[in-house]
């Protein structure tokens, strides 16, 4: 787990001519939001990589599902945002996919970078100690068993303590329960939530995913009554991460790692 000690050098007590400065010891978990992606083509193994040498506790990734049953990590459902073509993940095989240029769109010195496939990110993180967010993007387009193909990847590497699934999907979660009981099930929410105990405890989900935007609803108090772990998402400037930090959230979500660190 990082520990970040932020000097909050902009709140400043004057008493006497002293300076008195607080500094606060967060620990939360600080998760790469498609990996470094500030400083490198999201969802890539540089993004990745440029993560784990900032320091990150875990990284964050999303998934698709490929025509020929490959679990590639993208975000969008059209390949046309991060790579020099166009098309749906799943119109393409993951050997078509990786022949495109998925890091040029961003700066040309990562020109040539390819879209990793979930097995690539599973191999290079399984030896270190840092924590696999995978978000399966179902909220679109339901892959087909696309639930089992990240799962047993998971069981392959003997990665199931060390990765959270997640999904704004509630359909995902609840087969991501039926078919395993060892690994995290997160629910991802944009908006408020109700009897959120039963409602996560009705989909077989663990914990909450929340935007940020809802650290300022009542939601929170029930969270923190009922003891539900949560993570908050997507936080790049530091008002609102040490709002994060205040509010005890197991997990920040960010572009920028590094943010927060002297």
């Amino acid at each position: 787990m990082t520990h970040l000690y932020i000097d909050f050098s902009n709140i400043i007590h004057h008493n006497h001519n002293r300076e008195l400065k607080e500094v606060l010891t967060i620990c939360t978990k600080i998760f790469a939001h498609r990996g470094a992606s500030r400083y490198a083509p999201e969802n890539t193994m540089a993004a990745f990589k440029r993560a784990y040498h900032l320091g990150a506790d875990g990284i964050e990734l999303d998934v698709h599902l490929t025509r020929d049953h490959q679990v590639a990590v993208i975000h969008d459902e059209n390949i046309k945002r991060t790579t020099n073509h166009s098309g749906l993940v799943n119109h393409f095989s993951l050997s078509e996919l990786q022949r495109l240029d998925a890091g040029s769109w961003f700066h040309s010195q990562y020109n040539g970078e390819k879209i990793p496939s979930l097995e690539d990110v599973l191999q290079w993180i399984q030896h270190k100690h840092m924590t696999l967010n995978i978000e399966l993007k179902t909220d679109v387009i339901h892959y087909h068993q696309i639930e089992e193909h990240v799962v047993s990847l998971i069981h392959k590497y003997n990665l199931e303590k060390q990765t959270i699934l997640s999904s704004f999907n509630p359909a995902t979660i609840e087969r991501l329960n039926l078919i395993q009981s060892d690994i995290e099930l997160a629910w991802l929410r944009q908006k408020r939530l109700k009897n959120i105990a039963y409602q996560l405890a009705a989909i077989g989900a663990d914990s909450l995913h929340i935007h940020h935007r809802l650290l300022n609803t009542p939601m929170i108090q029930e969270i923190k009554s009922k003891q539900i772990p949560f993570r908050v998402y997507t936080v790049n400037k530091p008002k609102i991460w040490r709002q994060c930090v205040s509010q005890r959230a197991n997990g920040i979500m960010t572009d920028i790692p590094d943010l927060l660190q002297e």
